[in-house]
């Protein structure tokens, strides 16, 4: 039996939502981390996580980055102040408020595409971060739910074990792969800021921690 954290060509292309066919090209290529077995490409869980992390910071998945106007996907109702210490709760809670946000048509795929997208690769990405995110047919455009948790989530299996207190959920349109992209690149690299992310923490309120993401957006 295959051990979980190896994956197929296919789990791959939808964690990328790429085809099957350019998986396929890029290991031949050598492009992305992979190894094979007898004549099957299989692909290492972390290995996978840490190339597409390692791609969004240096920006060479998407366009150059630009700056995101952060009031135009975030408003102060789609920020929450959390209590909760699994990730699961945290992400039913975010999913729950992004369901109440006009772009959001169908609640239920939100629900079972981000649980989905969770269980085949954690979405953590280093220094208390995690950026749920996915592209829907029901969503009409990119909207931002930002989960501030008062306590450390444990169970996000983050690559440098630090328990995750930020969460940005990321849902956007099929169609919106660039700026979607880009919109993850640009938050991974607005938070490496360590103070951002302290005053973020420190927020008491929504209306507090919108003030500090759109200061300088």
């Amino acid at each position: 039996m295959i051990d979980d954290d190896i994956l197929t060509i296919d789990e791959v292309a939808k964690y990328l939502r790429v085809s099957e066919r350019t998986v396929y090209d890029w290991a031949q290529k050598g492009e992305i981390p992979s190894g094979k077995i007898g004549t099957v490409w299989r692909f290492k869980k972390s290995e996978i996580e840490k190339w597409v992390n390692d791609r969004l910071s240096t920006h060479t998945m998407a366009s150059p980055i630009e700056a995101v106007a952060v009031e135009t996907i975030i408003s102060p109702d789609r920020i929450l102040i959390l209590n909760y210490s699994t990730k699961r709760d945290v992400l039913l809670a975010l999913v729950n408020n992004l369901a109440n946000a006009p772009q959001v048509k169908n609640r239920q795929e939100l629900v079972t595409e981000i649980l989905k997208r969770e269980e085949l690769m954690t979405t953590a990405m280093g220094r208390g971060i995690a950026i749920p995110h996915v592209r829907l047919a029901s969503v009409t455009d990119l909207v931002v739910s930002v989960g501030i948790s008062q306590t450390d989530i444990i169970d996000f299996q983050a690559l440098d074990d630090e328990p995750v207190r930020l969460v940005f959920m990321v849902a956007a349109a099929y169609n919106q792969h660039a700026y979607y992209l880009q919109t993850i690149s640009f938050f991974s690299t607005r938070l490496r800021d360590f103070t951002l992310r302290k005053d973020l923490l420190a927020s008491q309120t929504p209306n507090e921690a919108y003030r500090l993401l759109t200061k300088h957006s």
